[in-house]
């Protein structure tokens, strides 16, 4: 079966990095989009970031834009998401979604998702 495995997730002070992976397995992705979902407690779950596997074109929330990268390394079959200069309003599960509509900003568009990986920023 599909599996969307996350990991990274860890406690950082604001200003530094860390960088989230998601191993995708159980299908072929080289037609989907990879997407980067965050969940911040009492509030809806956001988009992030996303990538195509085939392109490996790139899209971005703006809260994150110049501050976050989105990769993929089609022989490993991971995607990854190396976050810059945290903040605390960075603090949320982050999850990594699969879809097969291409890039979307809505979660409804995304058919497969990982259990999340917390993060957290202080301050």
């Amino acid at each position: 079966q599909v599996q969307l495995v996350e990991s990274g997730g860890g406690l950082v002070q604001a200003g530094g990095s860390l960088t989230l992976s998601c191993a995708a397995s159980g299908r072929t992705f080289s037609d989907y989009a990879m997407a980067w979902f965050r969940q911040a407690p009492g509030k809806e779950r956001e988009f992030v970031a996303a990538i195509t596997w085939s392109y490996g074109s790139t899209y971005y929330a703006d809260s994150v834009k110049g501050r976050f990268t989105a990769s993929r390394d089609n022989a490993k079959n991971t995607v990854s998401l190396q976050m810059n200069s945290l903040k605390p309003e960075d603090t949320a599960v982050y999850y990594c979604a699969a879809g097969s509509r291409g890039i979307r900003y809505s979660r409804y568009d995304y058919n497969y998702w990982g259990q999340g990986t917390q993060v957290t920023v202080s301050s």
